[in-house]
């Protein structure tokens, strides 16, 4: 567990939350998230799980629901319904939790995720003040032609489910 591999799990542990605060201000401020993210979540998962004592059986489990959230996450893309960097984090972090903390996961980001899509089109009926019409990031968040940048709602759902996850427990022990 991750008691015996000392500070090197103690900075996987912290490696999640900040990568997960990155994706959220990332998406604020540029509309965008980079897929190194992604791809640094889903490799920091394959590192650390061996180290966390996950056996074949649940690392198989993992990998199973990252990649149904995966692909559930393209096929809202293709739709429209939401932004493939936000499948794509979703499927990491998935990856992450597995089962059935990826459902609390989805769950808390769509209520998230409703609540900052209705204050944002309450903001985008708001006239900018000019001390603040300045910044670009602002702008682009006001513009109705813009989607949400839901990776904050992701991020922050993925916060408040992950001391409930198997990493904190194995921390614990």
């Amino acid at each position: 567990m991750f008691s015996d591999i000392g500070l090197f799990g103690l900075v996987l542990l912290v490696f999640f939350p900040a990568a997960m605060a990155f994706a959220a201000s990332s998406d604020l401020f540029t509309m965008k998230i980079s897929n190194w993210v992604s791809l640094a979540l889903a490799g920091g998962f394959f590192v650390t799980a061996p180290f966390a004592g996950f056996g074949l059986q649940l690392f198989g489990q993992h990998l199973a629901i990252g990649a149904l959230v995966l692909a559930v996450g393209f096929a809202c893309f293709s739709f429209g319904w939401m932004g493939g960097a936000d499948a794509k984090i979703a499927a990491a972090v998935a990856l992450w939790f597995g089962w059935p903390a990826t459902f609390d996961f989805l769950l808390i980001a769509s209520v998230i995720g409703g609540g900052l899509t209705l204050a944002l089109l309450t903001f985008r009926h708001v006239p900018l003040p000019a001390a603040v019409a300045g910044h670009d990031w602002l702008k682009r968040l006001h513009n109705a032609g813009n989607g949400a940048p839901y990776g904050i709602a992701l991020a922050a759902s993925a916060l408040i489910v992950y001391p409930n996850t198997f990493w904190m427990s194995a921390i614990v022990r």
